[in-house]
């Protein structure tokens, strides 16, 4: 495996990653880096990178980062933001990842950016409904200010420090999983 396909799956697995907090911003950064000419995509997703889906991006990610504060529409949007992460999770890494065979292309690409933006996103959607139950979506604001601003800065690090990115892809993911057990042990004293 060549230095480049290693840095291209931690983009991928970064930006995935960040599908999981907002779908859009990671997909609007990765056609601003492929317009720029700052990272390269394969020759199928090179479309990505053209004036008409940046703008749509652009618009799309404008769009969902206003709609997440609007009371309730937050909830709604986070009901099918998990199907729509995994998707998306998906195509990022089908978009970057470099010179591996379409086996292990879309093997890493479901279970390494579907599984990961998944799993974002999920917890995502459980700390917004832990936000409604208990402050009534009075505190639902800041929960989307912190994934809208973690979503942008996953972003710029995958594509500028895509390693780093990994690393904090696995802090992200250890703090989920830290969180769930502790969920999980709470439900289990309880019942």
């Amino acid at each position: 495996m060549t230095p480049e396909t290693i840095i291209s799956i931690c983009l991928g697995i970064g930006l995935s990653a960040s599908v999981g907090f907002r779908v859009f911003v990671p997909l609007f950064a990765l056609s601003l880096a492929a317009y720029f000419d700052v990272w390269q995509l394969n020759d199928s997703w090179e479309w990505v990178g053209s004036m008409p889906a940046l703008i749509t991006l652009g618009v799309a990610t404008l769009v969902e980062i206003f709609a997440y504060f609007i009371p309730y529409v937050d909830n709604l949007l986070d009901s099918i933001a998990v199907p729509l992460a995994a998707i998306a999770g998906t195509a990022v890494m089908l978009s970057t990842v470099a010179d591996l065979s379409p086996v292990t292309t879309w093997a890493l690409a479901i279970i390494a950016g579907g599984g990961t933006a998944a799993a974002v996103a999920g917890s995502s959607s459980t700390t917004r409904l832990a936000s409604t139950a208990t402050t009534g979506g009075i505190a639902n604001p800041v929960v989307s200010t912190l994934e809208t601003g973690t979503s942008i800065v996953m972003s710029a690090l995958s594509v500028f420090a895509p390693i780093i990115a990994v690393i904090l892809v696995v802090i992200i993911l250890f703090i989920i999983f830290k969180i769930y057990r502790r969920f999980t042990k709470k439900k289990d004293t309880v019942a």
